[in-house]
């Protein structure tokens, strides 16, 4: 990437709730504007290392949306379709026109009810990590990750959810393991006390509201992806969301759940050809892509 990046953080206000967007630009206009919607433990910076290969092809705006980093915090009573909302608000404050959208793991849900509820700004959709449903199994976890904090067991916390988020070591290889095992300790088990607020308050918005909802269908061109070792939201629970998208499924090889961090150059690769419309064949990190479009 040759050109600068410019970039600058905008301080917003949904329904009385404040939050922040971070737009970057270094001139690229291949495609609209990427929308980077990740995960109930990231913010607006989570995503910087995505920059050096789609701003080569557009601008991009990450978001701490009300209940993430620096914004507000959120009551649990709000749902993923307040917090889609509040993406269609930033897009039109900040004049970004229709969208290409990524949504992770808890973003993928906000970034499907975007594309439902606001299908006239979103010009393209990808999905990772998503499910139709919160499983049964997130549910007992969440159920006991807010025990281990009511009883003050910050480092059991934090060991239970690497293992939960993690594919188990038996279930195929993963790149990066380890380092990411240790990067993600670090990171749950030094969570301030707004932090871990926060992310308590994310994993029981899950169990108070549908993770997926049918209607209205979406007619955007989509891409669901998923670690192909994921345990939390399986491939074949990926492939059933892609079908009923009528959209294209793509596992990711050597990495599970959190192939966001595991193999951050193949996925930012992968975004910035299927928001360019280039092929997605026989890419090397790809597994077959499955194809479910009906047209």
């Amino acid at each position: 990437m040759s050109h600068t990046i410019q970039a600058a953080d905008h301080e917003l206000d949904f329904r009385g709730f404040r939050y922040v967007a971070r737009t970057a630009t270094a001139g690229a206009s291949a495609t609209e504007p990427v929308v980077v919607l990740g995960g109930s433990s990231q913010d607006r910076h989570s995503w910087l290392r995505y920059e050096r290969v789609l701003l080569s092809h557009s601008s991009m705006l990450t978001l701490e949306l009300p209940g993430y980093g620096e914004a507000d915090p959120l009551p649990v009573e709000h749902g993923m379709g307040f917090l889609a909302d509040a993406v269609r608000h930033a897009v039109d404050t900040l004049s970004l026109g229709p969208v290409n959208v990524f949504g992770a793991c808890f973003g993928a849900s906000i970034a499907l009810r975007l594309a439902q509820r606001h299908p006239d700004r979103v010009a393209r959709l990808m999905l990772g990590g998503t499910a139709e449903a919160t499983s049964p199994e997130y549910i007992a976890s969440a159920h006991r990750w807010r025990r281990m904090v009511d009883d003050g067991l910050i480092d059991d916390l934090a060991r239970d959810m690497v293992q939960q988020f993690m594919s188990p070591p038996d279930h195929g290889f993963v790149r990066r393991r380890a380092a990411v095992a240790r990067l993600m300790q670090q990171r749950f088990a030094h969570l301030t006390e707004r932090e871990l607020a926060m992310d308590i308050t994310h994993h029981e918005r899950l169990l108070s509201h549908p993770w997926s909802v049918p209607d209205p269908a979406v007619a955007t061109r989509a891409l669901v992806f998923t670690g192909e070792h994921d345990t939390i939201t399986p491939p074949p629970v990926g492939r059933r969301v892609a079908e009923g998208l009528g959209a294209r499924f793509a596992t990711i090889k050597d990495s599970d759940h959190l192939v966001q961090i595991e193999r951050d150059t193949d996925l930012a690769d992968l975004m910035a050809r299927f928001f360019t419309d280039q092929p997605l064949d026989d890419l090397p990190y790809l597994n077959p892509l499955e194809c479910f479009a009906t047209a």
